[in-house]
């Protein structure tokens, strides 16, 4: 029970970090004259990623690759089923033509490329599967394209919508971005310490602690930004900040971490892998299923009972 509250206590620092980091790297970003779009989906998104980016990095470090692949795909499920069920349950999302046909389509395409990238035994007959650093270096090119894509969305003057940036002085900007990278370091190592030791005392495997405490503790950023986004009628923050934080987690964050290490891919992670698919097909078909391009209340509520049914079948089988 130690481990386990020290793991749930190392996300109070990798939360609140990441909190105000972004008010630092936001603020500092609005005093060099950097667009809404840019600051929205460059340095919130590295924000509310940033937990799964910390806490990533360590387990790689430690070689903990249960916890890599875990943390990514957990967040990712946890995005579309748990935190777009509760957001679409307060409220409607109506989806833009953009996230439509560009983002939530390259989202599928980020989920359905790791788990061909992941399967070297079942495509190659290979004796080990999982993302080599160069699969880490080609899933970091697609974080490149996505990259240029949101740039030549700012270009083009698009998506300009008002985000909250604190009026802070250059120096005041500068220490929460010291203060707050120091509480991510903190948290990251705390948790990936203790669930580690809390998996191996209890007898269960890390990918089960990964895709359970750890991607729900990661994901925070996002349910806050989510629920509030659709609490205020802003459902084109609610469902932008989710599908673009599956992009940056696939191709940025597992990219990255495959390259500090590779990440062996076990078997039984396909039914993960096979699930992520899933959620973000369902996502894509949901928006047709009205006449407006909108995930509606009935369906958040198949969301949320489908990733309960998920974590019943983690636990208990």
């Amino acid at each position: 029970m130690l481990y386990l509250l020290l793991t749930l206590l190392g996300f109070i620092p990798l939360v609140f970090g990441a909190n105000i980091l972004v008010d630092g790297a936001s603020s500092l970003a609005k005093k060099l004259n950097i667009p809404n779009i840019v600051i929205g989906l460059t340095i919130v998104a590295f924000g509310t990623s940033a937990p799964e980016l910390i806490v990533n990095i360590f387990a790689a470090l430690s070689k903990n690759t249960e916890i890599v692949l875990g943390n990514i795909v957990g967040s990712n499920i946890f995005n579309i089923l748990g935190i777009l069920g509760v957001a679409a349950f307060i409220y409607p999302l109506a989806v833009k033509t953009n996230t439509t046909w560009i983002e939530i389509p390259l989202a599928l395409l980020a989920a359905v490329s790791i788990i061909i990238l992941g399967n070297d035994s079942f495509i190659d007959n290979s004796s080990w599967s999982g993302f080599s650093r160069i699969d880490g270096i080609v899933l970091l090119l697609f974080f490149i394209i996505f990259l240029s894509y949101n740039i030549k969305l700012a270009k083009a003057g698009r998506d300009q919508d008002d985000i909250a940036v604190k009026d802070l002085t250059i120096f005041k900007s500068i220490l929460l971005l010291i203060i707050g990278f120091g509480l991510l370091v903190l948290g990251g190592r705390v948790i990936v310490l203790f669930a580690v030791k809390f998996a191996q005392l209890i007898g269960i495997p890390e990918r089960i602690i990964a895709l359970t405490i750890i991607s729900i503790g990661t994901s925070l950023p996002e349910l806050a930004t989510s629920i509030i986004a659709a609490l205020k009628r802003n459902v084109d923050i609610a469902i932008g900040n989710v599908v673009g934080s599956n992009i940056f987690n696939i191709f940025f964050i597992l990219g990255l971490s495959s390259v500090i290490t590779p990440v062996q891919v076990m078997a039984i992670s396909n039914i993960d892998l096979g699930v992520n698919i899933v959620a973000s097909l369902m996502l894509f078909v949901f928006i047709f299923t009205g006449k407006e391009r909108k995930i509606e209340k009935w369906e958040g509520i198949i969301f949320i009972l489908l990733y309960i049914g998920y974590i019943y079948y983690l636990i208990f089988n």
